[in-house]
């Protein structure tokens, strides 16, 4: 079977916008209170930093649940990774999630300022130049046959888009409207040429936007 490209748990509010524009070290997402997009899948019972028991079963433990079901790499974008810019200033940097990043596959950080690979518990981070299609045929080669997940962020998803590379996406779109911001999409009508989609709410609030190529 094929090795499909898929977005996987992409969050967005009702008019489309995933992230501010003042990424620093302390808002990651350049918002204020981004679990106000993602809280329905910290809320499910498969989430994987619960510490507690519980959680929230059904439709939205389903996507969370999934989100690691055969991928074998991801890809995604510098500012995913980090919130320098530029050139490295040094290699301490090493990323957002600690010792033991949720990845636990290779990782290919697109950047246009390489920098040596390292591990961190079972997860190895690539820092890689090229065009879309050549960092997909390294993160394939790597994925060992499995599926390839494409991280985010915005910006990485729409040259994907463009590239014509993605195979599936998922997209939750929050009951908010944030106004400002890093923009997926101003409709999910945009994609209906090259995907077909289904639309299903949850009763957390979100919906689920699932797009899989014709």
């Amino acid at each position: 079977m094929a090795q499909l490209l898929k977005v996987q748990n992409f969050n967005v509010s009702s008019d489309g916008v995933a992230a501010g524009e003042d990424q620093s070290l302390e808002l990651p997402f350049g918002l204020v209170g981004p679990e106000r997009l993602f809280g329905w899948a910290g809320a499910t019972a498969s989430w994987p930093n619960r510490t507690d028991p519980g959680g929230s079963r059904g439709l939205d433990d389903y996507f969370t649940r999934d989100f690691s079901h055969n991928i074998g790499a991801e890809i995604m974008g510098r500012n995913k990774f980090g919130p320098q810019r530029g050139p490295w200033q040094d290699d301490e940097w090493r990323g957002w999630w600690g010792d033991e990043p949720p990845f636990h596959t290779p990782v290919f950080v697109m950047t246009h300022h390489e920098r040596p690979s390292f591990t961190l518990s079972d997860t190895t981070f690539h820092f890689v130049g090229g065009d879309p299609a050549a960092v997909l045929d390294r993160a394939r080669e790597a994925a060992g046959g499995k599926d390839v997940r494409l991280g985010g962020g915005v910006s990485t998803i729409r040259q994907f888009l463009d590239a014509d590379l993605i195979d599936t996406l998922h997209v939750a779109v929050s009951p908010l409207k944030l106004g400002d911001g890093l923009r997926l999409w101003e409709s999910p009508e945009e994609l209906l040429d090259r995907f077909h989609l289904d639309i299903v709410p949850s009763p957390s609030g979100v919906t689920h936007h699932v797009f899989w190529r014709k």
